[in-house]
């Protein structure tokens, strides 16, 4: 393990444990802004976790050791994923360790956890939540990883870093089937991060609340685990966007330390651009019925087997 990799490994961690809270509070004030509202801060979502660290938790009579673990597992388990993402470089120690696949088997395992948590209690919400996390959740991995195996057939790798690496470092082309993929994959974002038309995070009302729903029974530092999890989720996603359809500017093979600085901005420009057109998509949609999920992710996964069909038959 070289001295380089360590250093784009440790960086890209810090980076997105310090950056997705800024993230989430970027796409809530250009929400704001769009929506002709006076927007909230920009650091608001470091003021939130901070001040809950701050606070003395409360648990129910009735809770669990699984209640008490699971922000930690899930708050652990987007850490770990952040680690697969080559958010800044592609030669990353845990490519050997895991590859697209097994990052969204991470992704499954905070879902599970946080249902599971949720239903511990035994409260109405927490049971609803989970219930509506655990549909969305069935209806949209399959559609994340047919966007995956997509890439991962046009690289020739399952590995993420060397799909980026692959995709980056090929002469600029236009790939029918990775546009088809990353409609696909958007409409995937929008679900599995709780956004607009799937869920409302602004809202606390039982016929909108899904994430919302299962994390009312926490408070203090468990609430702060699970909302900064929720902001590394959403950081996570815009990132595994970047690697599969706008790789340019990570340091691939063979660059040094100044190419890993100079994605630095590079990427700070890309999740400057991708939190406006979030807030975009969410400012001109509506929110969808509960029972209208399932068609709104059947359209992703038609997306992504187009995708698919397109790659197979044409090669394109």
């Amino acid at each position: 393990m070289k001295p380089f990799e360590i250093l784009t490994q440790a960086l890209e961690l810090i980076a997105a444990l310090a950056a997705a809270p800024l993230f989430l509070g970027w796409v809530n004030q250009c929400r704001a802004w769009l929506q002709n509202r006076r927007a909230p801060s920009i650091w608001l979502p470091y003021r939130g976790i901070r001040k809950l660290f701050h606070k003395e938790a409360v648990l129910a009579d009735n809770a669990s050791t699984l209640f008490r673990a699971a922000p930690y597992i899930v708050f652990a388990a987007m850490v770990v994923a952040a680690g697969i993402i080559p958010s800044m470089g592609t030669h990353l120690p845990f490519t050997i360790a895991a590859d697209a696949i097994a990052l969204v088997g991470l992704l499954t395992t905070a879902r599970v956890f946080l249902s599971l948590a949720a239903m511990d209690i035994g409260t109405a919400f927490g049971t609803l939540g989970a219930r509506r996390e655990m549909m969305v959740g069935f209806l949209a991995e399959p559609a994340l990883l047919m966007v995956i195996f997509v890439a991962s057939m046009i690289s020739g790798t399952t590995a993420l870093p060397a799909i980026a690496d692959n995709l980056a470092t090929q002469t600029l082309a236009l790939y029918p089937s990775l546009a088809f993929t990353a409609v696909a994959f958007t409409l995937v974002l929008l679900a599995e991060n709780a956004r607009i038309p799937i869920d409302n995070p602004a809202t606390h009302l039982e016929l909108t609340m899904i994430h919302e729903a299962m994390v009312l029974e926490y408070s203090a530092r468990h609430l702060a685990l699970m909302e900064w999890a929720a902001a590394l989720k959403l950081f996570n996603y815009a990132c595994i966007g970047f690697a599969l359809f706008i790789p340019w500017g990570v340091a691939a093979g063979g660059m040094g330390p100044v190419a890993l600085l100079a994605s630095i901005p590079l990427l700070g420009a890309k999740l400057i651009v991708a939190g406006a057109a979030l807030a975009v998509i969410e400012t001109i949609s509506a929110k969808l019925r509960v029972f209208r999920a399932p068609e709104f992710l059947a359209t992703a996964f038609i997306f992504a087997v187009l995708g698919l069909l397109v790659h197979l038959l044409l090669g394109a």
